[in-house]
């Protein structure tokens, strides 16, 4: 309890000095952060206390709008990441979504794994899912390639069911707004993105299946 005390304490300590530093070393940056913010980019990852975004992007406040959950899972139903989403969007026109996962990822790691766990192990159904729909491929492989590769299918399903979005889809149609994956390596501090092309006909038949328009 004492050493929690302390982390909570020295945090608020830093935080003072970090805001005494910014604001000396950058004296137009809380001034225009208390203006508004205009991110270019909707940052998607995991909740994973080693995965900070604007510290791996090495940017500042206002730059990245984020959104995070554990195992950076795209659930189409969450109204939480719907609602991010639509703000993102529609409203501060970010140009880029990128989703991020990244390795040695304990939801990976869970949904690897057969023990129940709690309310955890419906969150991590479309891990599961992915397991399932992969399992020779994983079973063929060591432990370690087998999570990475997992980590790897949950990015590349959640480009997908962002690509299904309406919202994100009405955007990349209407201005070019840009949709990516990536993989953050814990162990070297690096970005990685994933393979996430894709034939016009999958395009095409996207469109048709998830383009709606309001009713008249």
């Amino acid at each position: 309890m004492g050493s929690q005390g302390d982390k909570y304490q020295l945090a608020l300590s830093k935080n003072k000095e970090w805001a005494s530093r910014t604001a000396s070393e950058k004296a137009d940056l809380f001034p225009t952060l208390a203006k508004g913010q205009s991110p270019e980019i909707l940052w998607l990852g995991c909740s994973d206390s080693r995965c900070p975004e604007t510290t791996i992007l090495d940017m500042e406040p206002g730059d990245v709008f984020v959104h995070r959950n554990i195992a950076n899972i795209v659930h189409p139903t969450d109204l939480s990441i719907n609602a991010v989403i639509d703000y993102a969007v529609d409203h501060l026109k970010v140009k880029h979504v990128v989703l991020c996962g990244h390795t040695s990822c304990g939801g990976v790691a869970a949904a690897l794994g057969n023990t129940k766990l709690g309310l955890i192990d419906k969150w991590l159904i479309p891990l599961r899912t992915l397991r399932k729909d992969n399992i020779k491929l994983l079973e063929s492989l060591p432990d370690k390639e087998a999570a990475l590769k997992l980590v790897e299918l949950n990015v590349q399903n959640g480009v997908k069911a962002l690509k299904e979005n309406h919202t994100i889809l009405d955007a990349m149609g209407d201005r070019g707004l840009q949709v990516h994956g990536v993989i953050y390596d814990i162990a070297k501090g690096e970005l990685h993105e994933v393979d996430i092309e894709e034939d016009e006909e999958t395009s095409t038949i996207r469109q048709k299946a998830f383009k709606v328009s309001s009713a008249t």
